[in-house]
């Protein structure tokens, strides 16, 4: 199904307050996702156009498919392709920054035990002929992913999509990069301004701004209540979370001109990951709607990754728009530029 066209709408100013509410969005063409599969979902608004024209258009649909003779590449466990090194170092000086922030469920906790006590079949981390027993305590799932609309350059998303992985709930991203024409002016259109990050809780129709009410709203309803340490300190949560983009300074801020795919992209990934950093980079680059499956340490989703793909690595990509499934975060990064840049 073709995803139409957004309206062009001027910016508003940025970093005024907007209190939390329950908003009665307007019909919209945009791109859905649910935690059983993915879908899309088409609405009529005539009031949406493309920046061209003020009549309402449809967009021609477009076929996706993988690059030619591509096939995709056998997973290798902590390996870094040569020339990627230094993307790899930059994107990881995040984690001396954010104390590990974002790599951690919560309540996680982990232990060294003989390999006899893990079971055939279940994910365990090996270490010296002993394998890592991890555990967590999460809160209340919700039964349809939370919609973001952010940015990789951007500090106060970074401390969003943090709280994401403690909490380790599926999110649906609609990256908002500078001079993207699709998302950027769809969040004015809906909250009234272009700031960011901003959260859609289709579960109980909540929308808001402001990156610290919205941990403190995930984490009273899908967490314990309690915001983390490292996220409870203000401006120097703030500070903290800008210096940790410096090793990638410029990355996942700017579009890159791309086709729009009809459903999102799946991404099995969590914000404390360097090799996770770099892909999601470029998905934001390319402006492409993807639906993360959270799975920092101590998630279970590990479980269910290892025994889908028969092995757990991330970043862990599902195209359903070409039916690519792929380990491997430097030919992803290859891929998603060869099958959606313009």
């Amino acid at each position: 199904m073709a995803v139409a066209g957004i309206l062009n709408i001027p910016k508003l100013p940025l970093f005024s307050s907007l209190p939390l509410r329950k908003q009665s969005r307007p019909l919209s063409i945009s791109i859905k996702a649910s935690n059983s599969q993915t879908s899309t979902k088409e609405e009529e608004n005539p009031s949406f156009s493309s920046s061209s024209s003020s009549s309402s258009t449809t967009t021609t649909a477009t076929t996706f498919a993988p690059p030619p003779n591509f096939k995709p590449p056998e997973p290798k466990r902590f390996a870094i392709r040569p020339d990627k090194t230094w993307d790899i170092v930059g994107a990881s000086l995040a984690l001396f920054f954010r104390l590990g922030t974002g790599v951690f469920v919560s309540g996680y906790s982990a232990s060294l035990v003989s390999e006899k006590e893990i079971p055939p079949g279940q994910y365990s981390l090996e270490l010296g002929g002993s394998k890592v027993k991890e555990t967590s305590k999460i809160g209340p799932r919700p039964e349809k992913p939370i919609e973001i609309y952010e940015f990789e350059g951007c500090p106060f998303c970074r401390k969003v999509r943090e709280i994401v992985a403690v909490l380790d709930i599926d999110v649906l991203f609609y990256p908002c990069p500078k001079n993207g024409p699709n998302f950027r002016p769809k969040v004015a259109q809906m909250g009234g301004k272009q700031q960011f990050p901003y959260m859609v809780d289709p579960n109980t129709g909540v929308a808001m701004y402001e990156s610290d009410d919205i941990i403190k709203y995930l984490v009273e309803k899908y967490g314990d209540g309690s915001v983390p340490f490292m996220l409870s300190l203000g401006l120097l949560t703030t500070l903290t979370a800008g210096f940790a983009m410096i090793g990638r300074m410029g990355r996942g801020n700017s579009y890159t001109p791309s086709k729009l795919p009809p459903k999102p992209l799946e991404i099995w990934s969590y914000e404390g990951s360097p090799f996770c950093k770099i892909v999601r980079e470029v998905l934001v680059e390319l402006e492409l709607p993807h639906t993360q499956r959270s799975c920092a340490r101590g998630s279970p989703k590990r479980q269910i990754l290892y025994e889908k793909a028969g092995h757990f690595q991330v970043p862990y990509l599902e195209d359903p728009n070409t039916g690519v499934q792929m380990f491997e975060s430097a030919e992803i990064v290859e891929y998603l530029r060869a099958t959606y840049a313009q």
